[in-house]
């Protein structure tokens, strides 16, 4: 028998939190609820989650942006982020901090749920068109171990910045648009701000440096060397 994929949901609207849980345990995961980050920290600890559901807005000392940075220096874990707040830079903080997708409250659970099926099918499914290591520079992207090195050494990346590099190597030598990049790494179904891919794109430049050869194409997007 499969055992259920477990999902942790940090959000403390309790309207919120129990229709999320409703649909996600109808679409056959193990759902653990958290109200404030710390409770939520101590989850993700306890769970080994598949994917973390993070509300922006929590009360107590730590809001969801705090909680996905201390995450991210423990856990590669994919992050959703739920946020009520319309701004710009909220969203672009979450994506900065490791977040690999954000949604707008109002939100449809059933999209919501169709969001989590895609990060977990991606990052669960490597790519077998491809050998199970690319060469970047110094740069080494492992596929099947979900393991980016750099001389050897592995780099913390959030799950969706290894999407990215996967996806870039996969495709070096390519000139690719944002829109390209989007619906490989994210897929077509993908409803957000094509600058997401600016976002990601400058997190891997910042954690791997000189090992990552990626050129900007004015007017068209990025391309690995």
């Amino acid at each position: 028998m499969t055992e259920e994929p477990v999902v942790v949901l940090v959000e403390d609207d309790p309207n919120i939190a129990d229709l999320v849980d409703m649909y996600l345990r109808q679409s056959g995961y193990r759902v653990y609820q958290a109200t404030d980050g710390e409770a939520g920290l101590r989850l993700v600890r306890d769970r080994h989650p598949k994917l973390v559901i993070l509300d922006v807005g929590l009360p107590g000392p730590l809001d969801g942006l705090d909680v996905c940075r201390q995450l991210r220096s423990i856990s590669d874990v994919p992050i959703i982020m739920l946020t009520a707040r319309d701004g710009e830079v909220d969203r672009v903080l979450g994506l900065e901090m490791g977040a690999d997708d954000y949604v707008t409250k109002p939100f449809s659970p059933r999209e919501l749920v169709a969001r989590v099926k895609a990060i977990l099918r991606r990052t669960e499914t490597p790519r077998q068109d491809l050998p199970s290591v690319l060469e970047v520079g110094s740069c080494e992207v492992d596929l099947s171990r979900r393991e980016a090195r750099v001389d050897g050494e592995p780099v913390v990346l959030a799950a969706r910045e290894f999407d990215l590099l996967a996806f870039l190597a996969g495709n070096r030598g390519l000139a690719l648009s944002r829109r390209q990049l989007l619906d490989g790494v994210w897929g077509p179904d993908w409803i957000g701000d094509e600058r997401t891919v600016d976002v990601h794109v400058r997190q891997l430049r910042k954690k791997l440096g000189e090992a990552f050869p990626l050129s900007t194409v004015w007017g068209v997007g990025y391309r690995l060397d």
